[in-house]
């Protein structure tokens, strides 16, 4: 079968199903085969491993996995693009189709049926723009199920996941990641390699999930972070004022051996940590 990441197959499918790119869907579609491939590599798909594929569009992505023998799950919510991922199918059945928005989809419920033994999946994807965080927000903390995310961004966005602390892109959406796994920024994907070709660069990162041991109240240690940054160029004890004294603040990062005089930029993951422990035991 030709490859779909070719531009003039590609334009040929689209005619064929009669489809165009939904722009309100971010529907941008893959159209350079060596992206493709890094994508892949980056991902680390071997033959056998079971693969999450989150809106897989024409199937790009799809036909490059399989063709590498991995068991490829792909969730598409357009419904002419999931009918039409069924001509992928390989002779083994190492395709499965699933028409729903991926949001809805009840993965946890899913996972345990479909794994055994403490097996794991890896997420490969390109994600529509739109609805990002919310998607990384829904698979981060399945840890328990997934190994790895190899996922295309927005640039700008990929900037912010692998912030360090102290810089401009730092946030609190960096250390929910960083609270889950590492990640890695791997590489930069020009407007140019899709159709339609959208007005910002693009890039693939990749995620390692981590299993932690448990906090205590995980969501308010979120709450914690989140109140932090939404004044992050105050200095914690301002930033943090709705929910302790300024002197509880202080005096809680003294005794986690940050300074006490600190913004919410200056501390890691491990740092709010901490400090979250400190209020809970105080």
């Amino acid at each position: 079968m030709k490859k779909i990441s070719s531009p003039s197959i590609l334009q040929e499918f689209l005619n064929s199903h009669g489809m165009k790119a939904k722009k309100h869907s971010s529907q941008n579609f893959l159209i350079d085969g060596n992206i493709i491939r890094k994508i892949v590599a980056a991902a680390g798909v071997e033959k056998g491993d079971i693969v999450l594929e989150v809106g897989p569009g024409p199937g790009a992505l799809t036909q490059e996995m399989l063709a590498i023998g991995a068991t490829v799950i792909a969730v598409e919510k357009d419904a002419a693009l999931a009918a039409a991922l069924l001509r992928l199918q390989t002779d083994d059945g190492r395709l499965q189709v699933i028409e729903q928005d991926f949001l809805e989809f009840p993965l946890d419920t899913y996972f345990s049926g479909l794994l055994k033994d403490g097996q794991k999946i890896k997420v490969v994807a390109n994600l529509p723009y739109h609805i990002t965080t919310p998607i990384i927000s829904y698979l981060l903390p399945m840890q328990q199920h997934i190994e790895s995310m190899t996922l295309m961004v927005q640039k700008e966005v990929a900037m912010r996941f692998v912030a360090s602390k102290g810089t401009k892109d730092y946030s609190s959406f960096t250390l929910f990641i960083q609270h889950y796994g590492k990640v890695k920024y791997c590489f930069t994907v020009e407007p140019t390699c899709f159709y339609p070709r959208p007005t910002i660069q693009s890039a693939v990162v990749h995620f390692t999930l981590e299993e932690r041991a448990p906090i205590e109240n995980e969501e308010s240690l979120f709450t914690l972070i989140r109140t932090s940054f939404r004044k992050r160029r105050k200095m914690m004890r301002s930033s943090l004022k709705e929910l302790y004294p300024a002197e509880k603040v202080e005096n809680a990062l003294t005794a986690i051996g940050v300074n006490p005089l600190a913004r919410p930029e200056e501390l890691s993951r491990d740092d709010f940590v901490k400090l979250h422990s400190h209020f809970l035991s105080s």
